[in-house]
C-alpha cells in the first residue's frame, strides 16, 4: 500500500505538486505550504507526518527541497 500523500518531483520552474490519493492539493514551495495543504485536507498535526513514510511519499529529488529540477 502506498502513502496517501505524494510530494512529486520539483518542477523546472520550482515547487512540487502535492497530491492526496490522486487529487491535486497544490504546488508547494516550502514545507509550510505542504503542511497547509494537508491541514486543509483535514490532517491534524500535518507537520508531524511529513517524514512519516506511511503518510507521505517524496518522489524525485530530496525530501524538503523545492528548487527547480
Amino acid at each position: 500500500m502506498s502513502a496517501p500523500i505524494t510530494v512529486h518531483p520539483p518542477s523546472p520552474s520550482g515547487g512540487r505538486r502535492v497530491t492526496a490519493q490522486g487529487q491535486i492539493l497544490g504546488l508547494a514551495h516550502s514545507d509550510r505550504d505542504v503542511t497547509e495543504f494537508l491541514r486543509r485536507a483535514g490532517i491534524e498535526d500535518a507537520e508531524l507526518v511529513l517524514d512519516d513514510r506511511a503518510w507521505v511519499e517524496w518522489r524525485g529529488g530530496r525530501a524538503h527541497r523545492y528548487e527547480a529540477a
